[in-house]
């Protein structure tokens, strides 16, 4: 009976650090179904009838213990303590703590694509690209990328969602099997999709099989790299990336040195990424005693179900971003007469630069979504019932001044990159010519449509961290095709070169629905936040 007792009184407190307070039994008894305990093996371990008598056993000790308090879980607990440790009244001094750590910290994390225009910069070539590639060549890498990008993009989005929810409930286990799951849906899916373009292609002979050949192995290795890297996001290990990049990247330079195949250099480059990845992933799993199988595991349905705005989001945004070049592509009819697309290096040019002002404002967003989820936990203890008017007002002023930031920052990396685009110092002193003036004015109308498209994309976290993906998603569908109605009329009728009036619009349209949908919920952003939690 000692062993019983002990047992039992272990397990109570584990109910108290996963729920906290229950309001009745049958909250306890969904709690140690979750701990994988089943009703037949309750008598032999704990010495009672049935689950169901366990739980109301238990159930009524905690109402002892309870007295007049209220029972904290364990990440209530941690909460409280860090509460604490900030001064409420001192929010001045928290914003400056949070901007000094995640703003620099959401620049560090795009740390690897400034390794690839580094590389690029400094050696022509990079893990995916080579600046010695003929327009046939470039087409087929820059195609794959893309697709890659696009295919991989709402298993990312999903992986991202999912794992995170149990990685934040220390449910290490079921983390790792949503993840390995979904990167197993990512390649399946992929692979369903090369069948349909080599059916596609067959039927209708667009490009040479050599070339489709190319387009499929980078889009497979750049998904899959995708997807084996995503999990770093959710873990908050993002050095992880880094790590595995700057390694890949190095080799794929010394084959490259050495005079290896430059497809061979760059595949071995990304699957050595790849390798890195996802042997950095089993040591941190490992030490979370996350590789053996949870007891119970999540269902498909209900993944489906919860995440499936969330995947179609992560397909759209890349989508998006790639639309006018692909529009663009398939305009000049001077150099597609033979294939249905082709690479247009003057406008690949002006819209690779102007796409730094999104990578500039990493760290607004990082910076912002930080300040809004802190803020949102601080405030909603010490906000009484009858304050909640004072509590949504808090948080419009904080947007409107987070607005303020992403536009004082967008204006440093506006002037950053004109200059790279016009003095002698920068694009022209690397290429040895000057930019071309088509591409200058890609540049330029690039340059404040990834502005508006880090608006809407920023203003979709906000929905995210509520728990609102669809009226994210529902912006993101509505931005496309106005993206697509106009970048497709004024490709054809006026110039190809315009196809970015289509993305700036587009994201100009995003940016203005996806804020109304964020300034609408501020209104009742108490009713919402308890809602997402």
């Amino acid at each position: 009976m000692g062993d019983f007792h002990l047992k039992v009184r272990t397990l109570t407190q584990d109910v108290i650090d996963k729920i906290g307070d229950p309001v009745n039994f049958i909250e306890v008894v969904a709690c140690l179904e979750s701990f994988g305990i089943r009703d037949k093996d309750v008598f032999s371990d704990y010495g009672f009838v049935s689950l169901t008598d366990l739980a109301r056993s238990i159930y009524a000790d905690l109402k002892e213990k309870r007295g007049g308090n209220v029972l904290l879980n364990e990440k209530e607990r941690v909460k409280k303590t860090d509460q604490n440790e900030i001064p409420v009244s001192d929010y001045l001094i928290t914003k400056a703590k949070i901007l000094g750590k995640y703003y620099p910290l959401g620049l560090f994390h795009i740390l690897p694509v400034f390794i690839q225009i580094a590389a690029i910069v400094l050696f022509g070539y990079s893990l995916w690209t080579f600046l010695g590639f003929n327009i046939i060549q470039s087409t087929a890498v820059v195609l794959g990328v893309i697709l890659g990008l696009v295919f991989s993009g709402g298993y990312v989005q999903v992986m991202g969602r999912q794992a995170s929810f149990y990685w934040d409930h220390a449910e290490y286990a079921k983390a790792k099997l949503v993840v390995d799951k979904i990167t197993y849906s990512g390649v399946s899916g992929m692979l369903r999709m090369f069948v349909v373009l080599f059916l596609i292609n067959f039927l209708f002979n667009l490009y040479p099989f050599a070339f489709l050949c190319v387009v499929v192995v980078y889009t497979f290795l750049i998904g899959l790299l995708l997807l084996v890297m995503a999990p770093f996001h959710t873990m908050k290990q993002r050095w992880g990336i880094s790590l595995a990049v700057i390694i890949a990247t190095l080799c794929a330079l010394g084959l490259h040195a050495a005079g290896v195949w430059v497809y061979l250099s760059h595949w071995t480059g990304i699957l050595l990424a790849i390798v890195v990845s996802k042997t950095l992933l089993y040591w941190l799993f490992k030490k979370k005693k996350a590789l053996e199988k949870p007891n119970i595991k999540p269902k498909k349905l209900v993944v489906i179900y919860r995440n499936y705005p969330y995947f179609f989001y992560g397909m759209g945004i890349y989508a998006f971003i790639f639309l006018d070049r692909i529009l663009a592509w398939t305009a000049n009819t001077g150099i597609t007469h033979r294939f249905m697309l082709l690479y247009e290096k003057d406008y690949e040019i002006g819209m690779d630069l102007a796409i730094l002002m999104f990578f500039l404002l990493a760290g607004v967003m990082e910076f912002s979504i930080a300040a809004f989820s802190k803020f949102m936990d601080i405030r909603q203890k010490n906000t009484g019932y009858l304050d909640v008017a004072v509590f949504n007002k808090a948080f419009h002023q904080m947007y409107l001044k987070h607005m303020g930031l992403l536009v004082v920052s967008a204006v440093a990396a506006a002037s950053f990159i004109y200059w790279v685009a016009t003095s002698p110092m920068g694009y022209t002193s690397r290429f040895d010519e000057p930019l071309e003036s088509l591409s200058l004015k890609v540049c330029l109308i690039g340059v404040i449509g990834y502005l508006f498209l880090s608006w809407g994309m920023l203003n979709s976290l906000y929905l995210f961290t509520l728990n609102k993906p669809k009226p994210a998603l529902t912006s993101l569908l509505v931005g496309f095709a106005t993206n697509f109605t106009i970048g497709f009329a004024l490709s054809r009728w006026v110039s190809y070169e315009y196809s970015a009036i289509g993305m700036l619009l587009g994201a100009l349209t995003f940016g203005v629905l996806s804020c109304r949908q964020v300034l609408a919920f501020f209104k009742e952003l108490d009713y919402h936040y308890y809602a997402a939690y």
